[in-house]
């Protein structure tokens, strides 16, 4: 059967993965907000994730900045804010909290706080900024089953969904062999770059192979030369140590199926090519994420070769499927992720968004470090869970 794109964006509404999510709860959830203006803000509109939920009031909002905080408490409509979050959680005891900074410095103390207080919630990425960090938040939520999710909104979308299926199930491109991603490689290319957009390839490399790495074998240089200790620099954010302004990685997966990941500062910038690429012996599905992250192109190239010069086989959408995933706008792109958070927490399971799997990624971002560090491959998962450049330096 063959779908128009009306027909296809009525369907896709109705996929598995929002399927137990759309129904509203009958329960009333209370929610807070933590922001922080001067420090990594409300990324992705991470203050409006509960305001589309009928079942969800917002009734408190912290910043300690006075007129970031008047300004969001306001536009939100929250019925108290708040300079700490500390007091925040403390007086409101939230059954939900929504961690809007883009800067990791402060997230393993925000969720750990909210964890405290018993709350489930959804968490801006990276997620962390140490690995041993990331495991400290993790065992708070599971030793108290709580459900956290993370703003890994890409995965959540219709046509990735679709690409998943049609790789693992309907075996479109046959046996995967490899996948290439790449960072969006701007003012950040390098090292600053596999973090904050890195975080988002690597999710979706692990999201379409269906399985984790087992190594990493990455070469990290600086202005053409080996990276060294001094090279290593703070991000233009507050992230944790990077360095590097060229990243080359390789991941092996089981089955002896391999992942790439580059960014590499250059004179013409990215040029769109920020997404990946899973090739199969019988052909290649690309993903990209178009201008302003807002929606991706999917493409499917139907070819054993990878490169069919001077035939007639070209890329095309996925079948049945547009090649475009209709935007979404800014304040309402986390709004499956929260579906499904309430939905787990309803249902009792892991969200399909967890931060599990944020941990997973900035597991991968890490090796990619410690190879550097170590100067060759370094198994998953990495042993030693400190920052490798902290020790390095």
């Amino acid at each position: 059967m063959q779908f128009n794109r009306r027909q296809f964006i009525a369907a896709s509404s109705a996929v598995a993965l929002a399927a137990t999510a759309t129904a509203q709860s009958e329960k009333k959830y209370k929610a807070c907000i933590i922001g922080d203006t001067k420090l990594g803000g409300y990324g992705h509109q991470i203050q409006n994730a509960f305001r589309y939920r009928d079942d969800v009031a917002i009734v408190g909002l912290a910043d300690p900045d006075e007129k970031g905080r008047a300004h969001h408490a306001n536009g939100l409509g929250a019925e108290r804010s708040y300079a700490d979050y500390r007091e925040m959680l403390e007086k409101e005891r939230p059954d939900l909290v929504a961690i809007g900074p883009r800067c990791t410095v402060n997230h393993r103390d925000y969720l750990l706080a909210c964890a405290e207080v018993g709350a489930h919630g959804f968490i801006e990425k990276p997620f962390c900024d140490s690995l041993d960090a990331g495991d400290e938040m993790v065992a708070a939520v599971d030793a108290k089953n709580l459900k956290w999710s993370i703003a890994y909104n890409f995965r959540g979308m219709s046509l990735l969904q679709r690409a998943k299926k049609l790789i693992h199930e309907d075996d479109l491109i046959g046996t995967v062999l490899e996948a290439r991603g790449r960072g969006k490689e701007d003012h950040r290319a390098g090292g600053e770059d596999l973090i904050v957009l890195g975080t988002h390839v690597l999710d979706l490399m692990r999201f379409l192979m269906d399985v984790s790495p087992m190594w990493c074998s990455a070469d990290i240089t600086m202005e053409g030369r080996p990276a060294t200790p001094a090279d290593v620099r703070r991000p233009t954010e507050p992230l944790g140590p990077i360095v590097g302004d060229r990243v080359h990685a390789m991941y092996g997966f089981p089955g002896g199926t391999v992942g790439y990941f580059d960014s590499m500062k250059n004179p013409d910038g990215n040029g769109g090519r920020f997404g990946i690429d899973i090739y199969g012996t019988r052909g290649v599905i690309s993903v990209r994420v178009l201008k302003g992250d807002a929606t991706i192109d999917v493409g499917w190239l139907d070819a054993p070769n990878w490169a069919p010069v001077g035939s007639e086989v070209g890329w095309k959408p996925l079948p049945d499927s547009p090649v475009t995933e209709p935007p979404i706008p800014a304040n309402a792109r986390n709004r499956i992720i929260i579906d499904d958070l309430i939905a787990a927490i309803e249902e009792d399971r892991r969200p399909r968004f967890s931060v599990h799997d944020g941990l997973a990624s900035w597991e991968m971002i890490q090796a990619v470090f410690e190879s550097c560090v170590q100067g060759g491959r370094v198994a998953l998962p990495l042993a030693d869970r400190t920052h490798p450049l902290k020790r390095w330096s």
